[in-house]
């Protein structure tokens, strides 16, 4: 039977580094995995891994949730689950919250720095998620995990699985529910998914049917603290009111807020509510001693929306007409508005895998996916409105995206020590956009690119312990939905173009592992951040001409004797756009843009990218069954636009955190672990993320500063109980 679990392996082979593929990778195992999952988003438990920063909307790590790798965010992060795309095709970027304890019902990760190899979807920019599933148990179990921490924060897990069935059937179920108040006002959460799998297992084949759903509810705190509420200033906060209109009830609750808690919006119902399921039919075969192959059929099926209420909104700007009253005409209404998406995404993955012996390894893979997403809003209530209904669009647009790959890659030593590595990946992509936005602007984007991505790579053994490995890879990506609908300049956003170096050593004994990788990420047209969002927390991005990132990592670990380990990480980077143009809108009495006040920069930091990020941790085991470890964390300053100005960034932070366990167990009982992770063990006031935007009125420009302010000291006590 041990053999039924290799070959769940050739699921993730193909898109998945090895030691010969000259790549820099993490593999993070399922131990690890359950050890830090207290019911926080999965970045959270990825946050101990070199070069993340990892950031919390509702600042507790349940709800929205960002992580960023080597300074670049979620949409440049490709995340393949057994091997299928996870990227929102539009966005680019990966929504945790919608599949929420989702860390449950994985079996391993691996996280690919740089370009990597040759993986399915959007292009990696930043890095990689390759996540597999989990595997059968050879025996029938059942888990109870159960979680209770700060803020009220609750998560209930059960799991079963029948074992291995007459050595050929396993069927696996998992139900989980989290609910959490935040630490942020009013931003709750209610999230539920279940994951359920079924495995026929044959002597050279598997077939695989995987169901998992999630369902979210979360009140809304993307809009952030401003600064002058962060740092008490009732003058700055009183400047801040006259400037951005506020009500006088809006302003009295900015007053009396909670400097580190608080939340604009206070509407009952200004809630994000969406629901996705995802349908996986996998099968692979071992056709000889030589050759094995996999595909993969799936479909995924999103669909939900977020309410809010607008307070004295222009109804013309959901084509609705005046409303005349008693001779009075009113143009404005307060209303209740909501957003939708509806979409589906579905396709095929393949990979043919060739291995006559030790020297040479050779894979044919690809995929073809097909997206189709509908957007459109709502107004489902209004204090003045002559027409229209709840039902009624005022918008209605369509985003389709067609994406095939395919790809070609070998490892060939010609001698032991001695091993190369190539990579050829062929990527065409057709994005329509039609309709209307959410600004009742016309849509008519068609675009179509080909991409060509090489990657070329030698790894060569010192001794039976190390390596090093260098690589040159080659990555191109297309533009989202918000380059083209968020267009603030005239110009059409460009693709995007990465060449990436990484030269690195690995060495590995029982007790030491230490890995130490150099690399450079030099941008043709990288789409940037400028730091301003819009109204919907929308980023906004643009192309520059020439840019890179480079740095040097470091990972180790060393058990230094049964009671002791340490775990620790280092990045350090320079993150440079060469000619950077600032732009600023400047404002009449109406609110109309009259000018656009540009500003040259030679040299600044990439927004969102910290020179440092350090990561340290003592493992202590005094008794058997007993652990106490010691982490922590820092992250260097980091600025919220590219002028590299002091005044528009994040502070350094240095967190610490404490992470018991114990695990015993007794008749009836396989085993119990009684858990407590304490996070910000100093209680250190910290902002992990931020965003910035200035605006000119009379030829003074003013910057607007919102961060995101994180927990306090804050715990999570678990009891996981394996029957």
């Amino acid at each position: 039977s041990a053999s039924a679990f290799l070959a769940d392996e050739v699921i993730v082979r193909a898109t998945r580094a090895s030691e010969k593929s000259a790549s820099t990778y993490k593999n993070i195992g399922k131990e690890e995995i359950e050890q830090n999952n207290f019911g926080q988003d999965l970045p959270f438990i990825l946050n101990n891994t070199p070069g993340v920063v990892v950031t919390s909307d509702a600042g507790a790590g349940v709800g929205y949730t960002g992580i960023r790798i080597r300074g670049s965010d979620a949409s440049r992060v490709n995340v393949t689950i057994n091997g299928i795309p996870y990227n929102d095709s539009e966005s680019q970027g990966t929504f945790w919250v919608n599949m929420p304890d989702f860390a449950s019902s994985v079996d391993n990760i691996q996280i690919q720095r740089g370009v990597g190899t040759s993986t399915n979807g959007a292009g990696a920019f930043g890095g990689s998620l390759n996540i597999q599933t989990s595997a059968p148990s050879e025996n029938a179990y059942a888990e109870l995990n159960n979680t209770y921490g700060s803020f009220d924060t609750w998560k209930n897990t059960v799991k079963i699985g029948t074992g291995l069935i007459n050595n050929k059937w396993s069927f696996d179920g998992r139900l989980s529910r989290i609910k959490s108040d935040g630490f942020i006002d009013r931003a709750a959460s209610n999230l539920q998914s279940y994951f359920l799998s079924g495995a026929y297992y044959g002597k050279k084949d598997l077939l695989r049917v995987n169901v998992f759903a999630g369902t979210e509810k979360t009140y809304q705190a993307w809009n952030g603290v401003p600064e002058s509420r962060l740092n008490g200033n009732t003058a700055e906060m009183q400047a801040y009111i006259d400037r951005n209109f506020l009500s006088e009830a809006d302003a009295q609750h900015l007053l009396s807020s909670n400097s580190r808690t608080y939340n604009s919006f206070t509407y009952r119902d200004q809630n994000d509510n969406y629901k996705q399921a995802h349908y996986q039919a996998i099968y692979a075969r071992q056709i000889n001693n030589e050759v094995s192959f996999n595909a993969a059929l799936h479909y995924t099926d999103g669909s939900g929306y977020f309410e809010e209420y607008k307070a004295q909104d222009r109804l013309s700007k959901y084509g609705l007409p005046n409303v005349v009253q008693g001779g009075v005409t009113i143009a404005r209404s307060n209303l209740v508005r909501r957003r939708w998406l509806d979409n589906d995404f579905y396709g095929a993955t393949f990979a043919l895998n060739y291995n006559p012996d030790q020297a040479l390894n050779f894979t044919l893979g690809g995929a073809y996916n097909e997206y189709r997403g509908k957007h459109f809003g709502q107004v489902i209530w209004a204090e003045y409105a002559s027409t229209g209904d709840n039902f009624r669009h005022y918008y209605d647009g369509k985003g389709n995206k067609d994406d095939f790959n395919i790809y070609g890659k070998a490892t060939y030593s010609p001698i032991e020590k001695l091993s190369f590595f190539g990579d050829l990946q062929y990527r065409r992509v057709n994005y329509d956009i039609t309709g209307t936005d959410k600004n009742l602007k016309a849509l008519a984007f068609d675009n179509k690119y080909d991409f060509f991505n090489p990657k070329v790579g030698a790894t060569y053994s010192l001794n039976e312990l190390s390596n090093i490995y260098t690589s040159f890879s080659v990555a191109n990506k297309e533009p989202n939905r918000d380059d083209f609908t968020n267009i603030k300049t005239g110009l059409l956003p460009r693709s995007e173009r990465l060449n990436n170096v990484e030269l690195g050593y690995r060495f590995k004994n029982s007790d030491f592992n230490i890995g130490a990788n150099v690399y450079g990420m030099f941008y043709k047209d990288q789409l940037i951040f400028t730091g301003e969002i819009n109204e919907f927390a929308d980023a906004y991005r643009q192309n520059v001409d020439k840019s890179y990132r480079a740095g040097l990592e470091l990972d180790a670990s060393y058990i230094i004797s049964p009671k002791f380990a340490i775990n620790a990480n280092a990045a350090f980077s320079k993150n440079k756009i060469k000619d950077y143009v600032d732009y600023v809108s400047e404002y009449d009495d109406n609110g109309d843009v009259i000018n656009l006040i540009t500003t040259n920069y030679s040299n600044p930091d990439i927004s969102f990218s910290p020179a440092s990020v350090l990561f340290g941790e003592l493992v202590y085991k005094p008794v058997g069954g007993f652990a106490v470890a010691l982490q922590s964390k820092y992250v260097s300053k980091q600025y919220m636009d590219n002028t590299q100005n002091s005044s528009r960034q994040l502070d350094a932070y240095w967190v610490n955190n404490a992470r018991l366990g114990y695990d015993f167990a007794f008749k009836g009982v396989k085993n119990m672990n009684l858990g407590l992770l304490v996070n910000n063990l100093f209680d250190i006031k910290y902002e992990s993320n931020g965003y910035t935007y200035s605006s000119a009125y009379q030829g003074v420009v003013t910057a607007e500063n919102f961060y995101f302010p994180q927990a306090g000291t804050n715990f999570l006590l678990s009891l996981n109980v394996k029957f």
